[in-house]
Formats: C-alpha cells, structure tokens, sequence
C-alpha cells in the first residue's frame, strides 16, 4: 500500500504543472504562450508589462484575466510565486528579469538572442550558476527536425569533415511585415536590441554553428553591415554577412531584413557532399559524383518528439528533470555565451571595419 502511495504521489507530482510567469508583452513571440493550448504541464500564473492598452489587446484576444497583469517583477513574483519566468520583452531587460529572478531560484527562458552584449550575458550566466536556475534561450530553429537531422548526419560522417556552412535568416523587415508598434519600438533600437539585423537574426547562425561545433569558438569574425531601408530602420543596420573562421573550416551567416521571401535555411558542405536544410522539415542531401555530378536523397520530416517540438514543453520538462540538454545544444547556457562572443565580435568588427581575432581559452 506503502508503495502504491508513493507511486501515486510520484506521478501527481511530475504531472503539477510548472508555475510559469511572463515578463512583458512586447515581443512578436509572445502569442506562442499567450495562445498556447493547455497541456497540462505549465500553467502561466502572472505577467508583468507596464503598457496596459496594449496587455488589454492581448487579454481580449487571448482570454487571460487583467487581474493577473502586474506593474513589476517584484509584484508578480510576490503575488504568484512562479516557478519560471519567460521573457518577451525587449532584449535589454533580459537581464533585469534574471536579476530579478535567479536569487529567488526561478528558472528563466529569454527569448532569443541571450542579451543585447557579451557584457550583460556574463552577468546572467553569473546570476545562473550563483543561483543554480536553469538559463534558456528560446529559437525556433532549435525544433525545426531538419537541423537536428542535419546535425546527426554530420556526426555521422555522412558528408565528410566539415568544410563550410552558410546560414541564412530573415524576412523582408520588421516594418514590411507589419510587426506590431510596441514590437516595431525596440526591434529597430541599437539600445534595447544590441543592433538591426546582425542581432535579431545573426544569432540563429552563430547558434547554429556553436551547435554544429560543439562548442568550439571561432578564430575569428568579420562582418559587413548595411542599411538599405533607411527610411524604415532608421537607426540600426537591416543587412549583415558575418564570416567566422575555424580550424578546418569556415561558416557564412547571412541575416537580413531585405530578403523578399521569409527564411531559415542552412547548408552545411562537408569533403564528401552538402546537407540542406531548406526549412522546417524539408532536406535534401547531394553526394559527390566526378566533377560536377551527384546523387540527391531528399527528405521530408515529421514533428520533433515530445518535448522537443515546443519551448514550453522542453522548458518545463527540463525544469522537472525529465530532461537533460545535449552538451551545447542550442537552448544551453554554454551555447549562448559563444554565440553572444560571436555577434559581440561582428558587431565590433562591422563598426571598426576589421577582423576580430578571438582569443584562444
């Protein structure tokens, strides 16, 4: 009886959703927890956003209560004492939410990238392991099955040593694609999003590549930035090519708010082939034949399994220990303190107009 109880008590305690509270409502993003359907492993229990006609939009739209919007973190937290936070907000309050948080033990999801600068980064990644919270950084590229399949076909040899890998990212800009204002307000601000296109979609790259590396940081980075629609981002680059070095290879990012159709994709060659990952479950391998032939094996993907198809899912798993990340994988700490050295360096390197050597560790 003793044992039936306790196995009860077991599964009641994994399946208690995870308290989960919201840092502002800004963000694009935000409508994937606000119109999530209940799964029963979280449950959002607060959200702090200041701008009230635009949390009164939101409630209308997606149902929650007014009476659980709150002024400030420390009022929510008090009030609802969440588990977890998730962040949508602007990039450079990512670190008040984890300075806010960490000392209280709760875990934190920041939407990507980590942080606007290496220099807030280090104080989250201190904030984290001081406080042992789990620190995520939230991508939709990290559930999309064609980049976990290219990963595993790297590892597996099937293209060879990794010789190149160009990633491209982006949309035809925030204002074409008619983003919201309070979105448009800090997307195109050189303060609260650390830069223009280098950063809202460079980080998919450098994440990307840390990812496919394991960890391994460049030698060194050059970027070339451009502003091609001055009259719409008035203030910040929309066009970036970061180049990184390695060893034994190299990887090309190309994020840019000027591309005329919407896009995720990477290719990823290697001695023997090329790997592509043209979007979310669409890939395609071509082998090498003489000098220009080839054989071409496509391939069309189902869903990630479960947690791995959805942020919120994984996060909470990993909060209960269900879950363990994959040493660098793209959600992990380790990953977003390279990837955040990465567009520290390009963006120092695109205003400088040189290459940025990185230091050996």
């Amino acid at each position: 009886m003793c044992i039936v109880l306790l196995t009860i008590m077991s599964i009641s305690a994994q399946e208690k959703p995870i308290k989960l509270g919201v840092a502002g409502l800004t963000h694009g993003h935000v409508g994937w927890i606000l119109g999530r359907e209940d799964l029963g492993d979280i449950r959002m229990v607060g959200i702090v956003e200041t701008n009230k006609d635009l949390a009164q939009r939101l409630s209308t739209r997606h149902g929650f209560s007014m009476g659980i919007v709150y002024d400030t973190m420390e009022e929510m937290i008090a009030a609802t004492q969440p588990e977890a936070v998730a962040a949508f907000g602007n990039i450079y309050d990512h670190l008040s939410v984890v300075e806010s948080c960490a000392p209280k033990g709760i875990h934190v999801m920041v939407e990507k990238p980590m942080a606007v600068s290496l220099e807030h980064a280090k104080k989250m990644e201190a904030l984290a392991k001081k406080h042992n919270i789990h620190l995520l950084t939230n991508y939709e590229t990290s559930w999309y099955p064609t980049n976990l399949k290219a990963y595993e076909l790297l590892k597996e040899g099937a293209v060879g040593d990794l010789r190149k890998v160009i990633i491209r990212d982006g949309h035809k800009g925030p204002k074409k694609i008619n983003v919201s204002k309070e979105f448009l307000e800090w997307l195109a601000d050189p303060i609260l999003n650390g830069g223009g296109a280098i950063m809202d979609f460079g980080c998919y790259g450098a994440n990307l590549m840390t990812w496919l590396q394991q960890g391994a940081r460049p030698n060194s980075v050059t970027a070339v930035t451009q502003q091609l629609q001055a009259e719409n981002n008035p203030k910040v680059d929309d066009d970036a090519t970061i180049i990184l070095t390695y060893d034994s290879a190299m990887a090309i990012l190309e994020p840019s708010w000027n591309w005329p159709i919407g896009r995720k994709d990477m290719e990823v060659y290697g001695e023997k082939g090329v790997i592509y990952a043209d979007n979310r479950n669409q890939l395609r391998t071509r082998m090498s034949e003489g000098y220009d032939g080839f054989s071409e094996e496509v391939f069309d993907l189902k869903e990630r399994d479960a947690p791995y198809d959805d942020p919120f899912a994984l996060f909470a798993s990993i909060i209960n220990g269900e879950t363990s990340l994959a040493p660098y994988d793209p959600y992990s700490l380790e990953n977003n303190m390279v990837t955040m050295e990465i567009l520290e360096a390009a963006v120092q390197s695109a205003k400088t107009k040189s290459t940025v050597e990185l230091k050996k560790e």
